[in-house]
């Protein structure tokens, strides 16, 4: 065989051999990201899962999404329900693409945070209550017309409070029954009851990360069939 003839089969077999390409950043492959420079999405394998990844991303000048890190997360202990059908009290984390109005927590905001960050005191509470004007809002002290039995006082929750970010889920306009009080927060014992949580220190890092002038999302989902993140 002519020299040329042998490097040219050496040539087809690496070519042969390279694998497909890598596919596109998640970000990319979905419909809708919010219309920021910055992204948080949270997908779990399907509907039933309890437990998934978070990972956050920036999007450089040249429109190309740049992961930034990722955690283990976990979900409602019901798993993951479409958010426009959720219903109050089922423990399901609702799928969509959601705001992120502010942060809070029981302990001091970690340093380089830049969104407003509100802290929680003893007498801090999230109105959970279906006739209660304050629902699914902050309320200190609670509401008179917010019951205690049908709110969260977020200083008893000292793991999963100590730093969060509020989901904008059924947040701007409030739909009583739908649901209320959805964070991305620090672990708990276990799953959530419709939340979605990392470790502590994985939420310390999103929030010295994220950027409100970067107008971040969060995109929650399943990897694939009709409540998938590429889907939103």
């Amino acid at each position: 065989m002519r020299p040329g003839a042998v490097a040219l089969a050496v040539s087809s077999l690496i070519v042969l051999g390279a694998g497909p390409p890598a596919p596109p950043p998640l970000p990319a492959r979905m419909a809708d990201t919010g219309g920021g420079t910055q992204l948080i999405t949270a997908v779990a394998p399907e509907r039933a899962s309890t437990t998934g990844t978070v990972s956050w991303w920036d999007r450089g000048r040249d429109g190309r999404w740049v992961k930034r890190g990722s955690a283990p997360a976990r979900f409602g202990a019901n798993g993951l329900v479409v958010g426009a059908s959720r219903k109050q009290g089922t423990s399901t984390t609702p799928t969509g693409l959601y705001g992120l109005p502010y942060a809070f927590g029981i302990k001091a905001a970690p340093p380089g945070t830049a969104y407003g960050y509100r802290r929680v005191h003893r007498n801090s509470w999230w109105c959970q209550d279906n006739d209660s004007r304050s629902y699914n809002r902050w309320s200190e002290p609670r509401a008179a017309d917010c019951r205690a039995a049908e709110a969260e006082r977020l200083i008893t929750y000292r793991a999963q409070y100590a730093h969060a970010l509020v989901i904008g889920f059924n947040y701007e306009r409030p739909m009583r029954g739908r649901g209320a009080g959805i964070f991305l927060h620090a672990n708990g014992r276990g799953a959530t009851a419709g939340c979605v949580s990392v470790p502590e220190d994985a939420m310390r890092r999103i929030l010295t990360w994220a950027d409100p002038a970067r107008r971040p999302h969060i995109a929650v989902g399943t990897a694939n069939g009709k409540t998938a993140v590429t889907r939103l």
